[in-house]
């Protein structure tokens, strides 16, 4: 069997590099807004917090690193949750780019996608009348013909670079394969065990978001690895929270957040990532009978560092 804890691990993803700002007016933007996004969240019950940045003023998907820091710093100096910063980034982004955020900012955890993939957000460009901003068609429009690269060899240099850092990798897996992928880096040596997997469903190109899915992704994980990891999933769309409750019940993790979801409920757009927090939360305990884990159980559960170890 994975790993598990009495108390469910609940991840907020703040803002990410799928939607865009047409798309809602509660989308965090501003530094300003990311940090009050994240330190609610995470009074809300969120143990990791997952952060992308934005250029302030138009909204655009950016690798900034200043921005990275003072959005990581601003979190962390009102709560004690785990600071987990994206290397997956946007789609224009090179990989190289991606990774800066590591060496930078040193943090306990980092999120890192297991393989290459269409990730498609074209279907995306249906829901939207109008546009804000003239990068966001285009830059849906151009997810058509896009390739989100994760190659075996930068996955080796990404690896050594998160040893060198002392920074737990969180391994994003889209489809099946990738789980596969981090069997090989395990027996490799270049990953070491325990490891923590997100399974990330419902993106177009990556494996479906549904019940029998997410149990097949399980069935995988366990075949695989066994007691040498847990696991979480997050849900595109309306299935967060399906999904989310489901793993609760399974012994798994959920994440939330507008990154994955704008949405409370059918019709009713989601007024901050806490809200999104405080459903989790309740489905959860309603569900299975857990609580939120606190961030030190997360920590010692996940083996990592500790927030006095990192540079931000």
């Amino acid at each position: 069997m994975t790993r598990s804890l009495d108390d469910i691990v609940i991840a907020c993803a703040l803002t990410g590099a799928i939607h865009t700002p047409s798309m809602s007016e509660y989308l965090p933007v501003t530094p300003e807004e990311i940090i009050d996004e994240g330190i609610a969240a995470a009074k809300a019950g969120a143990g990791i917090i997952h952060i992308h940045v934005r250029d302030p003023e138009t909204g655009e998907p950016v690798s900034d690193l200043d921005l990275f820091r003072e959005v990581a710093a601003g979190i962390q100096a009102e709560t004690d949750a785990i600071i987990q910063p994206t290397t997956g980034g946007g789609m224009n982004m090179t990989v190289e780019e991606r990774m800066k955020v590591v060496p930078e900012l040193e943090p306990e955890m980092a999120s890192c996608n297991m393989g290459s993939i269409n990730f498609g957000l074209y279907p995306m460009l249906e829901s939207v009348d109008e546009f804000e901003h003239d990068w966001e068609p285009d830059y849906l429009e151009g997810t058509w013909d896009h390739i989100f690269p994760n190659t075996f060899e930068s996955l080796k240099k990404t690896f050594e670079m998160f040893q060198e850092n002392g920074t737990r990798p969180e391994l994003e897996c889209y489809d099946v394969g990738h789980l596969y992928n981090a069997k090989s880096f395990v027996e490799s040596g270049e990953l070491e065990p325990p490891i923590h997997l997100q399974f990330v469903m419902g993106i177009h190109g990556g494996i479906g978001a549904d019940q029998d899915q997410l149990n097949h992704m399980v069935q995988t994980a366990e075949k695989l690895f066994g007691d040498d990891a847990s696991w979480s999933v997050l849900g595109a769309g309306r299935m967060q929270y399906p999904l989310g409750t489901q793993a609760a019940a399974m012994g798994g993790n959920a994440r939330v957040g507008l990154e994955d979801n704008l949405y409370l409920e059918r019709g009713t757009l989601a007024e901050s990532n806490a809200d999104q927090v405080e459903k989790i939360k309740r489905l959860t305990w309603e569900i299975s009978g857990r609580e939120p884990a606190s961030p030190d159980q997360i920590r010692e559960f996940l083996r990592l560092k500790g927030r006095e170890n990192v540079n931000f």
